[in-house]
């Protein structure tokens, strides 16, 4: 019974995140002058909007950061916030954005999950199998890791790209072997008989980044950082509150409060301001994409970087 609530609440959470991707209000949006801000269904952005903390802005929700990247190039939103990667491949991608703020490090929030039952007790043990994984989402850069970690290529597993919501039904009924997944997608597949093979830890950082693009930038800034103000005193109110946090959250994710708050333990963090050594860490990472050729050529990421909202997010 159990199982079957947890399935619906993905299917739910998957058909607003469809029908509320489409940003209906964006050209109302647009034209009022409002602050348009994509964002994904978890974490600190859910809660701004949840607590209704930003009074002003407009809501566009997005299944995945490649897809809120996608946004910010068709003009559909002034701000986002997606995980590693993202930013990377949207640069490869010729996408223009600045990156604003980050947050602490996240690397218990994205793992690979795998049926117990079929015996595998570390990620080398998944050469020759099927790894599925979205591309181009913060996973994408775990994988590399974990493959560098044991010694092995991407010739060595065979990697199906799936969105999250193709994810789930694939690893459920056994058509992979592996799932490479983030919360809160990570914390409604914990299902009995599922284990955690590795997390990110002592892997990748997995930071969440903001993103804005160039025009809003130089024509919204004095909302941005009104908006960067009030992210930061709510994060800081659910660090503060967590199960306050989970009841006010729990709604808005349309999943249950053990899951929320399971997965709210582990991923929630504070905002972050910009340093070189931030930049340099994604630098590492972009660079580390290229040599693999999973972009096309190379790309300055230190370039992107504007820590003129930084004061919002101390």
């Amino acid at each position: 019974m159990h199982a079957r609530r947890t399935i619906a609440a993905l299917v739910a959470l998957t058909l607003s995140i469809v029908s509320a991707g489409c940003g209906g209000d964006d050209d109302a949006a647009a034209d009022s002058g409002a602050l348009r801000v994509g964002y994904q269904r978890f974490g600190g952005l859910s809660l701004v909007k949840a607590k209704a903390a930003a009074p002003g802005v407009t809501w566009s929700l997005f299944e995945s950061g490649p897809a809120l990247t996608e946004a910010l190039k068709a003009g559909a939103i002034d701000l986002g916030q997606t995980g590693e990667a993202p930013p990377i491949f949207a640069a490869a991608g010729k996408i223009p954005f600045k990156i604003v703020g980050t947050s602490a490090p996240v690397p218990k929030g994205e793992a690979v999950l795998v049926k117990k039952a079929k015996g595998y007790r570390s990620f080398a043990d998944l050469r020759g199998r099927t790894v599925a994984l979205n591309k181009g989402s913060n996973v994408n850069w775990l994988l590399v890791k974990l493959l560098e970690a044991n010694r092995m290529t991407l010739a060595d597993i065979n990697v199906k790209y799936l969105k999250p919501a193709e994810g789930r039904p694939a690893f459920d009924n056994d058509q992979v072997d592996a799932w490479i997944i983030w919360d809160p997608y990570f914390a409604l597949a914990e299902q009995p008989g599922v284990q955690v093979l590795a997390d990110a830890t002592g892997l990748a950082n997995n930071r969440e980044y903001i993103l804005v693009s160039p025009e809003a930038v130089e024509g919204k800034s004095a909302q941005i950082k009104t908006f960067l103000s009030a992210y930061q005193k709510t994060t800081e109110w659910g660090i503060a509150n967590p199960e306050e946090r989970t009841k006010v959250l729990a709604p808005e994710l349309k999943i249950d409060e053990a899951v929320t708050a399971r997965a709210l333990a582990r991923s929630a963090q504070p905002l972050a301001p910009l340093t070189p050594e931030i930049g340099a860490e994604l630098q590492a990472i972009a660079d580390g994409f290229t040599k693999l050729e999973l972009i096309p050529g190379a790309v300055d990421m230190k370039a992107r970087i504007d820590d003129q909202f930084n004061t919002e997010l101390q």
